[in-house]
C-alpha cells in the first residue's frame, strides 16, 4: 500500500511540539474572548500530526510514524481492535488478556518484558475499553528496538496455559469485586449500560461477568486471542525520537512473520427505545446515586461537537448548571458529573449525581431533570457557551504537548475513522457550534423515551 502522507527527515525535525505549545498560548488567550469572536488564529498553525506517515504490511499490519526529535523520548503503542463488543460467548476476554499479556511468553519469562523496559528507565501500561485494547511503552530512543522485540514476541508465542490463567483469573475477580461490586459507582455504571443497550454488547461491562470471567477455559482463550490478536486487526503508532526508515525496518522483521486472520465481528444493531427504563439497586450506602444515560450518536457524527459543548454547560465545574442547582443553591447533591460518550457503534449521554446524606433521591431528581428539560426548552446564552467552547479547545490542544499524547492521538483516530482528523478540523467543529445548536441536540437526544435511569440506594429504600 502507498504511503498516505510522507515527509523528509527533515522536515520532520521542523516539525516541533514547540508549534503545539504555541497553537495552545494562542487557544488560552482567547479563553476570554468576548462572543462571537473568532480563533481562526489558532486553527492555523502547525499540527504536527499531519506529518504522520501510514504504512501497511503485507499481512495487514498498520504501522503509524510520527517522527520528531524535539524531545528524547519515544511513545510506541499497539493499538489491538477488539473490545469487550467482540466477546459473543465469555465476557471479559479482552480485559483478561490486557493483564495475560504481561505473564510471559516462550522466549520472555513472567513480569520481565516491564522489567527490562522499566530498567531502562520506559513506562508503560495497558487499558482495554468496550472497542479497543492498547499497549503502551515510552522510553528512550535507543530502547525502541527492544520495545519492538518485547511486542512481537508477546504476541506471536505468548503463554496461555492453565497455570496463567487461573493466576490472572483471580486478579481480575478481586479488580472486579473492588471496582464494580463494592463500588455503589460501579454498579450504577455497570447497571446503567446494562439498561441502556438492550441487544448490543455494549450492553455488558468490559471487565465481564463474574460467572463468565470463572468459566473460560485455556482453549477459549487460545482461539480469543489467536482470532483477534492477528496482524491484520493491530495498528502500531509511533511517535517522538526515531527513524522512521529503520524502525520500519524493524517491525517488518519482527511482525511480518505473523499471519492474518479473517476478523469476526458482531452485527447486532441496537434497535431505538421507546419508553423510559428504570433500575434501583440496593447497597449499603450513607449517600444514595442517580445515573442517567441517553442514546447519543457514535464516534464521528456531526453532532459530537454540539453534544460536547452541552456537556461543559450541563456538568463542568463550578459554574455549570447542575453544580449551581444541585450542589451550590439547592445543597441537595455531593456531587454532579456527564459527559457525551463516543463509541465506535453508538454513543451514550451520561450523568451521575451524589445524593447528601437525608435527601430524598427523588427530589434530586426533580430537580435533576428540571435542568435538562430547560436545555431542551431555552437557548444557552452566549457567555455560558462562549466559556464551554474555549474549554474543549483548551482541552483539546494543551491535551497533546507530550509523544505519548500524540501516539495515542494518531491511534485513536486512525483506528476509529480510518484516517488522523486535523486540529483544525476539530477546533473550526467546536468553533462552528451555536446556540441553536446545543438546544437542538437537546431536544433531540435528552428525551423521555431516549432515557435510562438508576437509583443506588441503600436496603429496603432507606433515605430514597
Amino acid at each position: 500500500m502507498p504511503d498516505l502522507r510522507r515527509c523528509s527527515r527533515d522536515r520532520l525535525r521542523f516539525v516541533s511540539l514547540l508549534a503545539l505549545a504555541s497553537l495552545a498560548t494562542a487557544v488560552v488567550a482567547h479563553a476570554d474572548s468576548q462572543p462571537g469572536e473568532s480563533i481562526a488564529v489558532a486553527s492555523t498553525l502547525q499540527d504536527p500530526a499531519e506529518h504522520t506517515r501510514v504504512d501497511r504490511l503485507d499481512n495487514g499490519l498498520t504501522v503509524l510514524t510520527l517522527e520528531d526529535h524535539s524531545t528524547p523520548v519515544v511513545s510506541f503503542q499497539m493499538w489491538v481492535r477488539v473490545g469487550s463488543r467482540d466477546e459473543s460467548r465469555y465476557t471479559g476476554l479482552a480485559h483478561l488478556f490486557e493483564h495475560m499479556m504481561f505473564k510471559g511468553s516462550t522466549h520472555i519469562a513472567e513480569e520481565e518484558h516491564a522489567k527490562l523496559v522499566q530498567a531502562r528507565g520506559g513506562r508503560l501500561n495497558a487499558f482495554t475499553s468496550r472497542d479497543v485494547t492498547v499497549y503502551f511503552e515510552d522510553v528512550p530512543p535507543e530502547s525502541l528496538p527492544l520495545v519492538i522485540d518485547l511486542e512481537a514476541e508477546r504476541v506471536a508465542h505468548l503463554d496461555i496455559s492453565e497455570a496463567t490463567l487461573a493466576s490472572e483469573r483471580e486478579v481480575v475477580l478481586e479488580e472486579r469485586r473492588m471496582r464494580t461490586e463494592d463500588s455503589p459507582e460501579g454498579r450504577a455504571f455497570e447497571s446503567l449500560m446494562a439498561l441502556s443497550f438492550q441487544a448490543h454488547p455494549y450492553r455488558w461491562p468490559v471487565i465481564g461477568w463474574r460467572s463468565d470471567i470463572e468459566q473460560a477455559t485455556v482453549p477459549v482463550a487460545a482461539e480469543f486471542f489467536e482470532t483477534y490478536y492477528a496482524p491484520n486487526n493491530i495498528t502500531l503508532a509511533i511517535a517522538g525520537d526515531f527513524d522512521t526508515d529503520a524502525t520500519l525496518d524493524r517491525i517488518r522483521k519482527r511482525f511480518g512473520r505473523l499471519k492474518p486472520m479473517p476478523i469476526p465481528r458482531n452485527p447486532t444493531v441496537e434497535p431505538a427505545q421507546r419508553g423510559i427504563r428504570r433500575a434501583v439497586f440496593e447497597m449499603d450506602v450513607r449517600s444514595p446515586l442517580l445515573a442517567a444515560a441517553w442514546h447519543a450518536p457514535k464516534s464521528g457524527h456531526p453532532d459530537g461537537p454540539a453534544l460536547d459543548v452541552l456537556s461543559q454547560i450541563l456538568s463542568d465545574g463550578r459554574s455549570s448548571r447542575l453544580y449551581r442547582k444541585l450542589i451550590y443553591e439547592g445543597e441537595l447533591a455531593l456531587s454532579a458529573s456527564g459527559a457525551y460518550w463516543e463509541l465506535a457503534d453508538a454513543g451514550v449521554f451520561y450523568a451521575f449525581a451524589g445524593v447528601r446524606p437525608g435527601v430524598s433521591v427523588h427530589e434530586v431528581e426533580k430537580k435533576f431533570f428540571a435542568e435538562i428539560a430547560r436545555l431542551r426548552d431555552e437557548p444557552v446564552s452566549d457567555e455560558e457557551l462562549v466559556k464551554a467552547k474555549r474549554q474543549l479547545e483548551v482541552m483539546l490542544v494543551t491535551g497533546l504537548r507530550t509523544n505519548h499524547a500524540l501516539a495515542s492521538r494518531i491511534g485513536r483516530e486512525y483506528v476509529t475513522f480510518g484516517r488522523i482528523r486535523t486540529l483544525a478540523e476539530q477546533l473550526d467543529g467546536i468553533e462552528a457550534v451555536t446556540a441553536a445548536d446545543v438546544q437542538r441536540v437537546a431536544a433531540k437526544y435528552l428525551i423521555d423515551d431516549n432515557q435510562s435511569i438508576v437509583h443506588v440506594i441503600p436496603p429496603a429504600g432507606e433515605g430514597s
